[in-house]
């Protein structure tokens, strides 16, 4: 019995990897390890995992079939996929769509393909995103809502991804769980996101750019408890005796902050005051997102643990001492 983790030196795959090793589980991770954001981080989070004896590595693109194939065909024992691999970013994909069409759907399509044929896989569990909820104006964001309004091409791929994943579930009778992540924070987060952005800025005496002049809100979710859901998630695939063995849930904080609290917050920790740059609204942005976990409570008893009040402080923890900062 061994676990398949793609994205394994991103953010989100780092975690659950370590999450999987600490409880005695053997983790295949892939990861292209692509400069998406500085190597180095990931390089970084990698050393840890490979340190540990459960862990094995291969450094593969997941729109490589042939590569991917390989890799499946090395361990035969894979009896669960947690597939974060990703190309992520809402900004980005309005810059490079061609990126998110490649690794989003072509990965996606090669990983579904690749499980199917796996015999003796026991459940799918895949990256999906509060981003599909789009220009939804309800709150909070349910799973029933529809998700048929994006307003960036990174949450069309996601919305792909929840269709390509259904159908393969409804064809093939393939159990897969698509979890939709809302704002992750959190030590060893990625450089383009807003905690990391805006620490970095105020320690260097530089303005952050603030979006919508500061009038959005967040459901902002601390790593440990995405983890916490993944893999509760992970441990129960859909049993369906009718329809496809398929679902998606939410995994939020469900409290929707305003972004200048968090901005607060990152300040308090560091001890230091932010030049703000107001700036209008971006495009592909939005300006509220809440989660509801109705279904993920139903189903997993899963209850979110930590306020951004006891997360940040930990995330400029570590990031102090990622960054050698000593005040």
């Amino acid at each position: 019995m061994s676990y398949l983790v793609t994205g394994a030196a991103g953010f989100i795959g780092f975690h659950v990897c370590n999450a999987l090793l600490a409880r005695g589980e053997a983790v295949i991770g892939v990861d292209n390890l692509n400069d998406y954001y500085d190597v180095a981080l990931k390089e970084a989070r990698l050393g840890r995992l490979t340190a540990q004896p459960e862990f094995s590595f291969h450094k593969v693109d997941i729109a490589d079939r042939d590569a991917m194939q390989a890799v499946a065909a090395a361990h035969k024992d894979i009896t669960h996929v947690i597939h974060l691999a990703a190309q992520a970013g809402v900004r980005y994909s309005i810059e490079n769509p061609a990126a998110y069409i490649q690794t989003n759907i072509v990965g996606q399509g090669i990983i579904l393909e690749l499980c199917r044929h796996m015999e003796g896989l026991e459940h799918l569990v895949y990256a999906s995103s509060s981003s599909v909820y789009g220009g939804n104006k309800k709150l909070p964001f349910s799973v029933e809502d529809p998700t048929d309004t994006p307003v960036s091409l990174y949450a069309a791929t996601k919305k792909a991804d929840e269709l390509m994943a259904y159908c393969y579930s409804h064809l093939y009778r393939l159990p897969a769980t698509g979890l939709r992540f809302f704002t992750v924070y959190g030590p060893w987060g990625r450089p383009d996101m807003a905690a990391y952005i805006f620490a970095l800025a105020i320690t260097q005496g530089r303005p952050i750019p603030v979006f919508n002049h500061g009038d959005m809100r967040r459901d902002f979710t601390y790593i440990d408890d995405i983890v916490a859901g993944v893999l509760a998630v992970a441990g129960g695939p859909p049993k369906c005796a009718e329809g496809a063995p398929h679902r998606v849930y939410n995994i939020g904080n469900s409290r929707s902050e305003p972004l200048m609290r968090y901005i607060e917050l990152i300040e308090q920790a560091l001890g230091r005051k932010a030049q703000l740059d107001l700036q209008p609204m971006q495009p592909g942005d939005v300006k509220e997102s809440f989660a509801d976990l109705t279904a993920i409570q139903r189903d997993f008893g899963f209850e979110p643990q930590t306020t951004i009040e006891e997360g940040i402080p930990r995330f400029i923890d570590w990031f102090k001492e990622y960054n050698g900062i000593s005040a």
